[in-house]
């Protein structure tokens, strides 16, 4: 407890609680401050829980705390009611290992909170899940709540991934560079456009196809999107259309007793399959592995342990049959009694479990041609043109075929019953035959040695009449025993049961009497609460009514109320602009007077007229030269013109002269050659 308190304190002390304690002033504080220590550890698990718990009702605190640790598992060692009771009163006995083991595992907590948000699913009660928005939200829910847990999954991964910042610094550094490339690429590019004519005529048509390029694959993106969730809603309707059928056909000409005692039924039966049947199934699954595993785990064996194994189950069956054999001598009447009652019972539970066997035999059936029904539908539906039997059709079909499905496997099973007893019986036949052939031979060569031969023909017939005579007198001798014993037992039995009726019958009567009086009172007092439960549901009907059109009403006025608050607020800022306007303008200070709307339009027309009117004299002036410059530029032109004339003149008169080549002979002197 000791090294609890210095962990709790220690831990406390530091941030981000930053709390003063030690061991004895900790020790000594009340249940409320131990709570709040409580909820400030979970508050900085979960900031939504942080708050002062003096504003919170005890029983409040307590459902929240409770809350909150059944979403981050804790498990406490107390029994509920009173680990309950201690959460309410701040007992430091529940408080302190709370608080241990959330301080021992905050990391992982404030990540199991985090999920819990998102993952722990809202609980919505089956009636709302009957109308169609309701359930369409729901699975829309569970879908983004699937997609939260796969990109979790992902965003885990990719921190715990091996990548690092080096090598992520040089991916940036690299594609940078990459940017820069092609920056001037482009740049080339635009360079090269420009000297093409109509280049933003081109585009401009270049972009637009682009974007119908898009747009089309979107719009195919969109089509097969569409096209998938109409095949999916088509499943839907399917799936929806057979169920509400089958509820129809099941409902059909029933009552709401029918349904009531047909449901208990069905409870009935599957309490029976899950409390007896199945319990008794496990248990001797688990028998036969353990028996298997023990068979395993021992040594090999050899014939001596057979034959002792043997021995061993001859001398239990020969204890068996002693007890029973004393059992039955010693014919106690109390015994008798209740060995009907046990008989019964056993009968009752024998039964109930070939209807359990049946009843899953059925529904493995039912499941297999359910299976079996889908994919036909399904080939139906792929095939065109082909007669699908429907309603009743298909009902008697579907019988039809059921009940030859059930003759089918009754016989087939029937047969190879039979074609295994066959099967062991000729085997046998034939190992009796070979073994009666050697006897018999060897029976003959020793009559005829002895000199009588065929005196075991003679001795067999003479066994088989008189064997016929001693069943034929054993057989009157014990039916006429039976006869009387069982005589006097019915006698016995029948007078015993009448001595124990008669006071149960004399108490049965009035019984009975005053059952039939209740059942009386009951049909009244049922008639009344029917009376009563629907006038009581018509009234919550309306009232019901009554409330969402209040909400609805509610809702309507909220809106026109915040519409209306923020028509307000725009109105009252235009009337301080206009306000603030006015002001400026009639102020005497030529600062404020500048910072007036109409002085600062004045100010910029008065500068943008300026700027026309200089642009218009610019305009002028380059008219007026327009003329005297043309004819400068031409004369210029002319000028080059002429210049170049003259140079392909030089250029051609020099071609044109003769050429001379010096060389060297090999006396080292230099000639011209003409």
């Amino acid at each position: 407890m000791s090294e609890q308190l210095k962990y709790i304190v220690g831990h406390l002390n530091k941030p981000p609680f930053s709390k003063s304690y030690n061991l004895i002033s900790f020790d000594a504080l009340e249940g409320n401050q131990l709570l709040q220590n409580l909820n400030d550890v979970i508050s900085e698990i979960n900031p939504q829980n942080k708050m002062d718990i003096r504003e919170e009702e005890p029983d409040q605190t307590a459902v929240r705390l409770m809350r909150n640790l059944s979403v981050l598992k804790y498990v406490p060692k107390e029994d509920p009611s009173t680990f309950r009771q201690g959460l309410v009163t701040g007992d430091k006995l529940v408080i302190h290992p709370i608080l241990k083991w959330l301080l021992e595992r905050i990391p992982d907590l404030k990540k199991r909170a985090y999920l819990a948000k998102y993952l722990v699913k809202v609980e919505i009660p089956e009636e709302f899940m009957q109308e169609g928005i309701v359930s369409e939200v729901y699975e829309q829910y569970e879908g983004l709540v699937d997609t939260f847990k796969i990109l979790h999954k992902e965003v885990e991964r990719l921190r715990n991934s091996t990548f690092s910042t080096a090598e992520i610094r040089k991916d940036i550094t690299q594609m940078e560079e990459e940017k820069e490339q092609l920056v001037k690429r482009i740049e080339r590019l635009k360079k090269r456009v420009e000297t093409v004519p109509n280049h933003e005529r081109l585009i401009e048509i270049a972009r637009n196809y682009r974007k119908e390029t898009e747009r089309e694959s979107s719009i195919a993106q969109q089509k097969l999107e569409q096209r998938n969730q109409l095949l999916h809603a088509d499943q839907r309707y399917q799936r929806i259309f057979h169920s509400l059928k089958d509820l129809k056909q099941t409902t059909a000409g029933a009552s709401a007793d029918g349904l009531i005692k047909k449901l208990e039924e069905e409870n009935k039966v599957n309490a029976y399959l899950c409390q007896e049947k199945l319990p008794k199934e496990i248990e001797a699954k688990r028998k036969t592995v353990q028996d298997l595993q023990r068979v395993v785990s021992e040594p090999a064996m050899g014939q001596s342990d057979l034959d002792e194994l043997d021995r061993k189950i001859k001398s239990v069956n020969a204890d068996i049959n002693q007890l029973i054999e004393k059992r039955m001598m010693r014919n106690d009447p109390i015994d008798d009694k209740l060995s009907l009652f046990r008989q019964q019972a056993s009968i009752i539970a024998r039964k109930k479990e070939v209807a359990a066997e049946a009843l899953s035999e059925h529904k493995e059936e039912l499941q297999g041609c359910q299976r079996e029904a889908r994919e036909k539908r399904d080939q139906a539906k792929s095939v065109q043109g082909e007669e699908v039997l429907k309603g009743d059709d298909f009902k008697r079909y579907v019988n039809k075929l059921r009940g030859k499905s059930t003759v089918y496997k009754k016989k087939r099973q029937e047969l190879a019953e039979l074609r295994a007893e066959y099967g062991v019986l000729s085997r046998t036949e034939e190992i009796l035959k070979q073994r009666d052939n050697l006897v018999s031979s060897a029976l003959t060569h020793l009559e005829a040695r002895k000199g009588v031969a065929g005196y075991q023909d003679t001795q067999e017939e003479l066994e088989k009449v008189s064997a016929i005579k001693s069943e034929l007198d054993e057989m009157k001798g014990k039916t006429l025993d039976d006869m009387s014993e069982m005589v006097r037992k019915l006698t016995h039995t029948i007078a015993n049961k009448k001595t124990d009726l008669a006071p149960v019958i004399k108490e049965l009567r009035p019984l009975r009497q005053r059952c039939q009086e209740i059942q009386q009172v009951y049909d009244e007092k049922k008639s009344q609460y029917d009376t009563m439960a629907a006038g009581l549901e018509s009234n919550r009907s309306k009232i019901e009514q009554e409330v969402r059109a209040y909400r609805e009403e509610c809702a309507q006025e909220e809106s026109r109320y915040h519409y209306l608050n923020c028509m307000i607020k725009v109105i009252e800022l235009q009337q301080q602009r206009v306000t603030d306007e006015m002001k400026a303008y009639v102020s005497s200070d030529p600062l404020e007077k500048k910072k007036a709307f109409r002085e600062m339009y004045t100010r910029k027309i008065q500068e943008q007229e300026n700027l026309g009117k200089g642009l218009r004299e610019k305009q002028k002036a380059v008219r007026e030269s327009h003329g005297p410059s043309m004819r400068q530029m031409k004369m210029w032109k002319d000028f080059e013109t002429l210049m170049d004339c003259k140079k392909q003149c030089l250029l051609k008169d020099a071609n044109q002269q003769d050429t001379s080549t010096m060389i060297r002979d090999d006396y080292g002197e230099d000639r011209l050659i003409l």
